[in-house]
């Protein structure tokens, strides 16, 4: 085995019921390099880096650290061979400060030297390059201060092999460069790194090499300074594959959502919303940018019923050919039944979008079954249409009957963004509708969402991917801790300028280009 070579692992296989995740994987990390993992939804990913990181154990094969045979039965073994995993959803208790967060579940001493602690952080920090405050509550914590954190638990509990899946994924440019800087940092310092991405242009920024996995089989690696992004989503795909996002020409705009003086407040009476207004048109895609947090999913569902507005907000709908109609006020049922035409691929999957427990069929029946004269439900059309979402969106699944909870995470999204456009709305709103989706089917959702756009439904694409929100919208409002900063063309805006625009307001709430 090579000298450097931090980790090996042989002929590894996985498989959960008749399903095989990992069929004979072969891979190599070596110390001191910047890896990234690639694939489709399905391919094995994160299987095959939950087996390294102690989550599963492998059916078959061996893993080699430091050159040596290793069984990896939990994550504390991972700990104890210097292997931290940091996930895509953080492991931190909010209520509890980043010391705290950080010793937690370590067996040190009878009394916590949370001194000690904080010693150790700025050691940490002041070695990588992190910024964060031991004393700070995780509640009050930003996306990337949490990401941050996470990374620093792993460090502080001695892991060499750091694994991030989708570590970008709600982080602003700005963040993102600063979390790649630390990144280069590790490396220097000889850390080995495995990053899970779907988004090409990091990888090609940011990896010294690259590994693609297809339908659970390795399929080779590239050095990164020899590839390019076509040629690794052909890889990817196993065919050649179009990387360009259409974005045609708005045509006929006409007005569809009219949004004024939108204030929401949560339960505990603070603002989620204050005075946000836009319009969105028929025949347009209009982008929602902001980082997590900034009111996004109140607003979308504000517009769907599921928020109560504030006195003085206003939402309203212009449906093609009808009278226009004021949503605030009416619940999700009134909205659908007074035909008002509105799709909504929520953020939350399963807590509002499917039911988990519920097959594919029942799944898209749930949109349907209101609609029908009759006191049996119909189950042919939404089987057709069912099998027609498998086929368009390529949805692995055992079958129809299968349990929607036990589908990849991608998978779900597929059968929720393909559910919501069959209903062919006037107003279709997603919320991070390719999240977790890999390349090619992500284009395919991006095609998709043109296709309403042509047929003069308002689109309303609330994204994470500044690269994306700029090459598919036409326009883009951008939101800063609830209030609108800017309105930005989707042609000619820099992501620059975005992503300065979601960390502080302009004074340009009231823009309209």
């Amino acid at each position: 085995m090579e000298a450097n070579l931090a980790v090996r692992m042989v002929n590894i296989t996985k498989t959960f019921s008749h399903v095989v995740a990992n069929n004979n994987i072969t891979l190599e990390i070596r110390r001191g390099e910047i890896l990234s993992l690639l694939g489709e939804n399905g391919s094995g990913k994160t299987t095959l880096m939950n087996m390294l990181s102690g989550i599963y154990f492998p059916d078959s094969g061996q893993i080699y650290v430091n050159g040596e045979e290793v069984s990896i039965a939990s994550p504390k073994d991972a700990l104890d061979l210097h292997i931290g995993m940091i996930h895509q959803h953080f492991k931190l208790v909010d209520v509890f400060t980043a010391a705290e967060n950080i010793i937690l579940g370590l067996n040190e001493k009878a009394v916590l030297d949370l001194n000690g602690v904080r010693r150790a952080v700025k050691e940490i920090c002041d070695r990588y390059g992190f910024v964060i405050d031991p004393d700070k509550k995780v509640y009050d914590m930003s996306v990337s201060e949490k990401q941050t954190l996470e990374i620093v638990k792993v460090l502080y509990r001695g892991a060499d092999i750091l694994i991030l899946d989708e570590p970008t994924a709600v982080l602003t440019p700005q963040e993102t460069e600063k979390l790649f800087a630390v990144m280069r940092n590790m490396k220097a310092d000889g850390k080995s790194i495995v990053i899970i991405t779907h988004k090409l242009h990091e990888v090609m920024e940011i990896s010294d090499r690259v590994a693609v996995l297809r339908k659970g089989e390795y399929i080779g690696e590239v050095p990164t300074s020899q590839t390019n992004p076509q040629q690794l989503t052909d890889m990817m795909v196993g065919k050649a594959t179009t990387l360009n996002i259409g974005r045609p020409e708005p045509n006929g705009l006409t007005e569809r959502l009219i949004v004024k003086n939108l204030t929401v407040k949560d339960a505990d009476g603070v603002k989620k919303l204050s005075n946000v207004s836009f319009t969105a048109y028929g025949g347009e895609i209009l982008g929602i940018a902001g980082i997590s947090g900034s009111g996004q999913r109140e607003l979308l569902e504000a517009i769907a019923g599921l928020q109560d507005p504030e006195e003085g907000s206003s939402i309203m709908f212009i449906p093609p050919d009808k009278e226009a109609s004021e949503l605030v006020g009416r619940d999700p049922e009134d909205i659908y039944k007074s035909g008002v035409g509105l799709a909504f691929v929520p953020e939350d999957r399963f807590g509002m979008g499917l039911v988990g427990s519920m097959d594919l069929v029942d799944n898209i029946m749930l949109r349907s079954y209101k609609s029908g004269k009759s006191p049996i439900a119909d189950r042919k059309h939404p089987r057709e249409r069912a099998n027609k979402i498998v086929e368009d969106l390529e949805v692995v699944t055992p079958g129809l009957g299968t349990p929607l909870r036990r589908l990849s995470g991608g998978n779900v999204q597929k059968i929720l963004v393909g559910r919501e456009i069959a209903a062919e709305p006037s107003l279709l709103m997603t919320a991070y509708a390719v999240r977790g989706l890999d390349i090619n089917t992500s284009y395919t959702i991006y095609h998709l969402l043109n296709e309403q756009k042509a047929k003069g439904a308002a689109v309303i694409y609330v994204g994470e991917d500044l690269d994306v929100l700029l090459e598919l919208c036409d326009r883009i409002v951008v939101l800063c801790a609830g209030r609108v900063s800017g309105i930005v063309n989707g042609r000619s805006t820099r992501k620059e300028e975005v992503g300065l625009l979601m960390t502080r307001l302009s004074g340009k709430e009231n823009a309209n280009e």
